[in-house]
C-alpha cells in the first residue's frame, strides 16, 4: 500500500510501461517513505476517445502521453501529498519525457481496517503488518 492505477491512452510499449511504473514507484517510496517492496500499481489503458482529461479552465495543455494516477493510502500530511505530486512530475519528465502538464493526480485516503492483504485478514488490525503511526 498504497494502491496506485495509472490511466494512459493505448499505445505504449511494454518497456514504456515499465519506465512509467517504476519511475511512479521511485516517487512514491521518495515522497511517502514506503518500504521498497510496498509495491501495488495497475495500467489500464484506454483508447485515445475514452480518456477525456480537460483542464478545469487552467489552461493546462494536454497531449496523448497523458497519465492519470490515481493513489489510494492511508492518511498522508499536506507535505508528503504536494511532494509526490512533484516527485511524479520530475520522475515522469525525466524518464518518459512526459510533461507536468501531462500528470493528474488524485489522492483517496482510507483507514487501517480498509486494508487486507490476502487470507481474509486485516494485517495493520491483527499486528501482522507493521507500519508507523497514521498521520492526520
Amino acid at each position: 500500500m498504497p494502491l496506485i492505477r495509472i490511466d494512459t491512452i493505448a499505445g505504449r510499449s511494454e518497456a514504456e510501461i515499465q519506465k512509467l511504473t517504476d519511475a511512479v514507484h521511485r516517487a512514491v517510496l521518495a515522497a511517502l517513505s514506503v518500504p521498497a517492496r510496498d509495491r501495488y500499481q495497475i495500467v489500464n489503458e484506454h483508447p485515445a476517445s475514452h480518456l477525456i482529461a480537460e483542464d478545469t479552465g487552467l489552461g493546462i495543455p494536454r497531449t496523448d502521453k497523458f497519465v492519470l494516477i490515481q493513489v489510494t493510502t492511508r492518511p498522508r500530511t499536506r507535505a508528503e501529498k504536494e511532494k509526490l505530486y512533484r516527485l511524479l512530475c520530475q520522475e515522469l519528465q525525466a524518464a518518459c519525457g512526459i510533461a507536468a502538464s501531462d500528470v493528474m493526480v488524485s489522492i483517496t485516503q482510507n483507514m487501517d481496517e480498509d486494508w487486507s492483504f490476502g487470507y481474509g485478514r486485516a494485517q495493520f488490525l491483527t499486528g501482522e503488518l507493521k507500519s508507523a503511526p497514521m498521520k492526520a
